[in-house]
């Protein structure tokens, strides 16, 4: 059993950091492709960022330039660095794992096969 436990959410200003970390249970950590998801009240689970076991990584169009994903294998943890922090920001952070992401479909929750509770970010002004 995977499981994925994020910390690191919580309130900061418009322009602020913050950093979200995704600690996993599983030994073989590397194997998997990790990625970042979001939901903000009344929309649908928005792709955020994608690491793949390669360290190949992407990201969102509304985070591109001011998120950064990063991975440490040795303490099974993904990051998710947070910068410039605007309004729109303000979700249930994700994290995300699979053993064999299909590259072209990085950015469908659906292809995702390990959740974790999620972290609340909220950004005010």
């Amino acid at each position: 059993q995977v499981q994925l436990v994020e910390s690191g959410g919580g309130l900061a200003q418009a322009g602020d950091s913050l950093r979200l970390s995704c600690a996993a249970s599983v030994s073989t950590f590397s194997n998997f492709d990790m990625g970042w998801f979001r939901q903000a009240p009344g929309k649908e689970r928005e792709f955020v960022a994608v690491i793949t076991k390669y360290g190949v990584t992407d990201y969102g169009y509304s985070v591109k330039g001011r998120f950064t994903i990063s991975r440490d294998n040795a303490k099974k943890t993904v990051y998710l660095q947070m910068n410039s922090l605007k309004l729109e920001d303000t979700a249930v952070y994700y994290c995300a794992g699979d053993r064999n992401l299909i590259w072209s479909r990085r950015a469908r929750s659906a292809e995702y096969d390990y959740w974790g509770q999620g972290t609340q970010v909220t950004v005010s002004s």
